[in-house]
């Protein structure tokens, strides 16, 4: 009997279709490396947005360009208030779906708790 997870045809095996080797590739770093949550906002107490990535400034940097995100370029959220660095991918995707289900005044009072003035953070990821 064959079964769905019998011997897959050679083209499909794990080595042999580059697309795999990279995938697998991926899953390996997406185990080991890091990741950031972070809020980006407009203005004081303004529309936020709640984000993931594994290299922030750089992701800041696209949000301020306009090509981060639709949502970022159209409301123009170009402020980075609130990050936190997670030891894991997944830890910080877990902890994104979390922040993103909290209510606005949570959402407040986090940035507030590291961040009273809703400064731009930007910055500081340069120096």
């Amino acid at each position: 009997m064959t079964g769905v997870w019998s011997k897959p045809p050679p083209h499909r095996r794990p080595g042999l279709d580059p697309g795999s080797r990279f995938l697998f590739n991926g899953l390996m770093d997406r185990e080991t490396s890091g990741g950031w949550v972070y809020i980006m906002a407009d203005r004081y107490r303004g529309t936020l947005y709640v984000g993931i990535t594994a290299d922030l400034s750089a992701r800041v940097y696209q949000h301020r360009e306009g090509s981060g995100s639709d949502f970022c370029a159209r409301y123009g959220l170009t402020r980075l208030v609130w990050a936190e660095r997670c030891d894991s991918i997944d830890a910080a995707i877990a902890h994104e779906k979390r922040v993103k289900r909290w209510r606005r005044e949570w959402k407040f009072a986090l940035v507030e708790k590291a961040n009273s003035d809703w400064d731009d953070l930007f910055d500081q990821l340069l120096a």
